[in-house]
């Protein structure tokens, strides 16, 4: 018969003390943090392996821009980049941005249609007003009546061609500010490569970089791997 190291009442006892050292050693490893270390490991490995991924698709996206903007975004920069999309974050706000763009832009040309309805209407108005004179004018009155109806035509004329300008000088203004609200967002965001310019070359550059990560984002929403 095999001999047992312990037996009866005192083998329960000593597997009782067990039991209390290895919870006392879980407490410990849960005060100093140790639990939770093991799953920092496992999400800074997901996020390394999604900052790969991320870096890969950019470099290959990369390659259909400009030779021009291709040298200018380094390494360095599409890694940044990479970093900033990691959580997806940056991409939300990116389309939150293109949204408020989109409806700028709408609410800009529904304006400038209005006004050049109302231009239309202006002329239509002021031709048939013109004609009806016409037909009613007495001979000796004709030449007086046409000066005075080409010296209508050329101040709404004149009036509409400031209206368009006036128009045009807004909707500059306002797109140009809302590069800027772009600009100061996404800097704000931390994605690499903005900060607020007016230098055209700069603002190419944040284009080409917005429609990086447009089209990484697309890709992701169509392979279902945003995060």
């Amino acid at each position: 018969m095999p001999l047992c190291l312990f037996s009866g009442d005192d083998e329960m006892m000593m597997m009782s003390d067990a039991d209390e050292k290895l919870s006392e050693r879980r407490h410990l490893l849960a005060e100093c943090g140790m639990d939770t270390y093991i799953d920092d490991q496992s999400d800074a490995a997901r996020q390394q392996e999604r900052h790969y991924y991320l870096l890969s698709e950019l470099q290959a996206l990369v390659k259909d821009l400009p030779s021009s903007f291709q040298q200018r975004l380094s390494y360095t920069t599409l890694s940044d980049l990479a970093q900033a999309l990691i959580d997806g974050t940056v991409y939300e706000i990116v389309q939150g941005l293109l949204d408020i763009q989109h409806l700028t832009e709408k609410n800009l040309y529904n304006q400038r249609q209005k006004l050049h309805s109302e231009h239309r209407a202006l002329k239509q108005d002021l031709v048939r007003k013109h004609k009806q004179a016409l037909q009613t004018c007495k001979s000796h009155n004709l030449a007086v009546l046409k000066t005075n109806q080409r010296a209508e035509t050329e101040a709404l004329d004149q009036r509409v061609k400031e209206e368009q300008r006036m128009m045009d000088e807004k909707v500059v203004a306002e797109m140009d500010q809302k590069v800027l609200d772009q600009q100061n967002m996404l800097e704000k965001a931390g994605v690499p490569g903005f900060y607020i310019t007016t230098n055209p070359q700069e603002v190419m550059m944040q284009m080409n970089l917005l429609e990086l990560v447009l089209k990484l984002q697309q890709k992701e929403t169509v392979s279902g791997s945003l995060p």
